[in-house]
């Protein structure tokens, strides 16, 4: 029996539940303690959540002004749910249908660039970057 793949908005009592699926899933050093992740999803415009037999197997969130220009900040499918399309509905939900978005990310992950490359991401020349800290 085929299991129903669920994409939609992060629901505020899921919260929790999505930090420690990033925990688990090699993304706990980004997500600091329960308070700092509650105010991290509550400042992005949107988030995404992949729900699999009751279960997160997926998040990805996005900090945009709507219009114009959005960045694509986390992308997380768990490993065993990885090539099942999880990843393309997640950003596919969180970039909406405004085509006159353009939309930036980070792809330094080892398999990152391959897989944005085949939702129409290019390599830009003119990105410039200042890390934290800095």
């Amino acid at each position: 029996m085929s299991t129903v793949l669920e994409i939609r908005d992060v629901k505020p009592s899921e919260v929790e539940s999505v930090r420690l699926f990033l925990g688990q899933n090699g993304w706990g050093h980004r997500t600091g303690s329960a308070e700092h992740f509650a105010q991290l999803v509550a400042n992005s415009q949107r988030t995404a959540v992949a729900v699999k037999d009751e279960q997160i197997v997926g998040f990805a969130r996005g900090i945009t002004d709507g219009l114009s220009n959005g960045y694509l900040s986390m992308v997380v499918v768990s490993e065993q749910h990885r090539r099942e399309g999880v990843g393309r509905a997640l950003v596919s939900h969180v970039m909406g249908n405004n085509s006159d978005i353009t939309w930036v990310l980070r792809a330094g992950r080892e398999g990152a660039s391959g897989f944005f490359s085949n939702l129409g991401f290019e390599t830009s020349t003119i990105a410039m970057e200042r890390s934290r800290g800095g």
